[in-house]
């Protein structure tokens, strides 16, 4: 099931994504929340006349860099033996359609295409084995960084997580599972020109690794977004472009960069 967050006429609700077209797909609207019991109400309306928010809003954001080996090569970096975690604030995340905007500090900015993960039920120091378990579904994302400010810092706060800097969306797939989701094809375009093209297959740390890493040290609430590493092909973005993540068996997440303010 692809499970979507929107707005229509002042509201916010869930909503099943059904059909397949693009521009015939609907809503069927959820009674209650989806990471509780609910109820499909039998209620639709097209996804043209509403407004498709991000689809959770997380407590928190956990990020893995350098988890393709490609990537980190092309950035000079070397290969972490364990995973390696950062954050991104819960103010951070935007969603489908909405404007990434180009923080002043920066004159380089990228794109980083990522799987991410949200999780479905609070949990704490996770069993490999029980992953699949505490996951709600799969999303896409874009870790959009200031390299130059990554670069120049030392530290990863401000180059990741100025406002704007995690589009997610369009919705949650619910439907896939553990092994399929750690073998996608995950691809990124600027103004229709491709510029990341791997496979979740190539992470250094599947998912489960991630998950059990970072439930070790925290508790993960529903709602609460994993991003897996980006493949290599990062690069530069400017103001007027439009960018998209695609990820196989979940859809495309499309958002505009704009000079801010």
């Amino acid at each position: 099931m692809r499970i979507a967050r929107f707005s229509i006429d002042g509201n916010v609700a869930f909503g099943a994504v059904e059909g397949d077209k693009q521009d015939e797909l609907v809503l069927d609207i959820i009674k209650g929340i989806p990471f509780a019991d609910y109820e499909l109400s039998g209620t639709k309306v097209p996804v043209s006349k509403v407004r498709l928010l991000p689809p959770v809003l997380p407590n928190k954001v956990v990020a893995f860099g350098r988890n393709y080996r490609e990537h980190a090569r092309e950035l000079g970096n070397e290969v972490p033996d364990a995973p390696f975690a950062f954050f991104k604030p819960s103010t951070s995340v935007i969603g489908p359609g909405d404007e990434i905007q180009y923080p002043p500090f920066s004159e380089e900015l990228h794109h980083e295409a990522e799987l991410a993960v949200v999780i479905g039920r609070m949990c704490r120091e996770v069993p490999r084995d029980r992953v699949k378990d505490v996951i709600f579904g799969y999303t896409c994302a874009n870790d959009v960084t200031a390299r130059d400010v990554q670069k120049r810092e030392k530290q990863w706060a401000r180059a990741k997580g100025f406002d704007t800097s995690c589009p997610l969306g369009p919705w949650v797939e619910t439907e896939l599972d553990l092994a399929r989701a750690n073998d996608l094809t995950i691809q990124l375009t600027v103004g229709g020109e491709q510029r990341q093209l791997g496979r979740t297959s190539e992470m250094i740390h599947p998912i489960e690794d991630l998950i059990v890493n970072i439930s070790e040290a925290m508790t993960l609430l529903p709602g609460d977004v994993i991003l897996t590493g980006t493949p290599a092909g990062v690069g530069p973005l400017t103001v007027g472009d439009e960018v998209a993540v695609t990820i196989e068996g979940i859809g495309t997440l499309t958002n505009k960069v704009v000079k801010r303010g």
